[in-house]
């Protein structure tokens, strides 16, 4: 890594708390006294069920200066009219993932920590004792938040895996720095426990790291496949439905290295587009699953309806 980037991970990964701060989980209290909203959405994936946890929601204003910086207002207003969505806020998901491979529970992320993930859990009858594998795509506070509930793990039984550059980056900040305090908080108490992957290694079978740098240090996507089928968990390679497709080469506000993270995004996004891969992305419209397709010089987001069910 790069002292620029160094530095730029830092900073990035600071400036991402106060976004976590405001994410509420307050869908799962239902609307004017009706049933609670969807929190879980399960599907199979051959042998696998696989069920995404809607842990929070929060709604920010000025996308542009997160997703679009170097963009003309015109493009970006141009670009967010042609696909429905306002140019002036943006609404963020923040969605862990929990897969049963018949012989083990795996969860990818831990959420916020507000207790949104509880919740979505409890929803799909999914305990945090009977969680065997807890699996960090990177250790930004959204993702790391859950990992402890009032001092002790909130996944006690589980054994953890994130990537080597991700731990070794975080963990060795000087204390002050945000993250890096988190990280020492919440993380490193539980690094015995930890398995610690390079590009390519398995988690269980049927899961296999495919790095994803640039986001952070040490961003990792996850290749589920079983019976024949396949999956991509792409966190956050991808953090918007439409500004991050259609022009992947923009740089988001908290990547370390953007020009490392644009072209993970065009290396995944266009593996996903040419072999027909459904993706499940951290940031995405819950239930946060959806295909990818080429379009001009990018690409489009299609959410899922009833293609995984069966």
């Amino acid at each position: 890594m790069t002292l620029n980037m160094t530095r730029r991970a830092a900073l990035t990964g600071a400036a991402a708390l106060p976004l976590a701060a405001a994410a509420s989980p307050l869908l799962a209290g239902g609307h004017g006294g009706k049933a609670p909203a969807p929190l879980a959405h399960s599907f199979k994936l051959g042998d696998m069920s696989v069920t995404t946890l809607l842990d929070g929601s929060a709604m920010r204003e000025g996308p542009k200066d997160l997703f679009a910086k170097a963009a003309s207002d015109e493009e970006f207003a141009n670009l967010s009219a042609e696909n429905f969505v306002p140019s002036d806020s943006v609404q963020f998901y923040f969605t862990p993932t929990v897969i049963d491979t018949g012989s083990e529970l795996v969860l990818f992320d831990t959420g916020l920590g507000q207790g949104g993930i509880a919740k979505a859990m409890a929803q799909a009858g999914v305990s945090a004792d009977a969680i065997d594998v807890v699996v960090i795509t990177h250790m930004h506070p959204d993702h790391i938040g859950g990992m402890m509930t009032d001092g002790a793990p909130t996944f006690p039984n589980a054994r953890y895996v994130t990537a080597a550059a991700e731990y070794n980056f975080w963990s060795k900040m000087e204390a002050g720095n945000r993250v890096g305090d988190m990280v020492a908080k919440l993380v490193t108490p539980l690094a015995e426990k930890m398995t610690f992957l390079n590009d390519g290694d398995s988690v269980v079978s049927g899961v296999t790291a495919v790095a994803s740098h640039g986001h952070t240090p040490g961003h990792t996507c996850y290749m589920l496949e079983s019976g024949g089928r396949q999956l991509v968990l792409t966190a956050d390679l991808a953090n918007h439905y439409v500004w991050s497709f259609a022009r992947p080469d923009w740089a988001f506000s908290f990547d370390a290295s953007p020009e490392d993270a644009a072209a993970s995004r065009r290396r995944v996004l266009g593996m996903l587009a040419a072999d027909k891969i459904p993706m499940i992305g951290y940031h995405m419209p819950f239930p946060a699953a959806g295909f990818v397709e080429t379009r001009d010089e990018g690409f489009r987001y299609v959410p899922v309806s009833y293609q995984l069910m069966g």
